[in-house]
């Protein structure tokens, strides 16, 4: 076989590529994890949501971005607040201390990216920041891959995930970092970083300090039914009511949340908001018997189940 005949394929494969239209690259991102305007194609595959993912270009950089550098910032005033979510009670940390977790981590994308955090600020997909249901926002972690070594430092200002077997959600850069984006997820030792001197350091009041003897989550839900007595008379109908917040901006954070996690949810996630309650809403329904089979639905794919109401 001659040599032109062996090559004569790759050759005709060259000239297809360079026929057709090449997109345009997509604009560097802003801020300081943009280091250089190059842009690569994203690679295919990876344990992400269908409609989520790494869109179709990445920065060619990512290796450069450095780990976030812990400092001291006032916490936010909302985000640290008692909500619930699919009927389970969330008591964020109101102070920066100690603090150590092992479990699954996953990391999300495109479908985030632009949209605000739980502290008001731009999600960044390529920036080192992470979501996490409970720890002081902001705050700073390192995450650990145990399966190769490998750790960077993160910024924590989302709330998320809400599947009952991930404990923290990174951007794509860091999940990138730990070596598990084609994975989708990986587990990790998460460990909190409590910058040297306080001094100066305001922190979000969200609650008078427990009594002695009084769990978090029995204070977080005296505070909802404190909130919910201020909402007013609902509507009536069933529905299912997916989380419940103090703030407006938390509320739409989940909702865009569940939006992914739930992709194939036919019915739209209304918020109700009524006195001081932002309230994730499904239905209404037909019969409970109806909003049930879609609760258990739901508990089937997160591990936790939505709370029917009737508004």
């Amino acid at each position: 076989m001659s040599l032109l005949r062996l090559a004569l394929p790759g050759l005709l494969a060259g000239l297809l590529a360079a026929c057709g239209s090449t997109p345009a690259p997509a604009p560097a991102p802003q801020g300081p994890t943009a280091k250089s305007v190059k842009m690569v194609p994203a690679p295919r595959g990876g344990g992400y949501y269908k409609d989520d993912g790494p869109g179709d270009e990445i920065p060619a950089n990512l290796d450069e971005i450095p780990d976030a550098a812990p400092r001291w910032e006032p916490l936010h005033k909302w985000a640290n607040r008692p909500y619930v979510v699919l009927g389970r009670q969330y008591v964020p940390h109101t102070t920066l201390r100690s603090f150590r977790q092992e479990g699954i981590a996953s990391w999300y994308g495109r479908k985030f990216h632009g949209q605000k955090t739980s502290t008001g600020e731009t999600y960044d997909m390529f920036a080192m920041t992470a979501a996490h249901p409970t720890l002081a926002i902001p705050s700073y972690v390192r995450v650990t891959n145990p399966a190769n070594g490998r750790s960077v430092v993160v910024r924590v200002n989302d709330r998320g995930p809400f599947h009952a077997d991930r404990i923290i959600d990174l951007s794509y850069t860091a999940a990138y970092k730990l070596g598990y984006i084609n994975n989708g997820s990986t587990w990790v030792v998460v460990e909190a970083i409590v910058p040297g001197d306080a001094t100066g350091t305001t922190y979000a009041t969200v609650a008078p300090a427990a009594a002695p003897g009084r769990d978090e989550d029995a204070l977080a839900r005296q505070i909802l039914r404190a909130e919910s007595a201020r909402a007013g008379t609902p509507a009536p109908g069933i529905y299912l009511q997916l989380g419940a917040f103090a703030n407006a901006d938390n509320a739409e954070n989940l909702k865009n949340h569940l939006s992914r996690d739930l992709d194939w949810l036919t019915e739209p996630i209304r918020i109700h908001a009524a006195g001081n309650i932002h309230r994730l809403h499904m239905g209404p329904y037909a019969s409970r018997a109806e909003a049930e089979q879609m609760a258990q639905r739901i508990a089937a794919a997160l591990g936790y189940s939505p709370t029917i109401v009737t508004r």
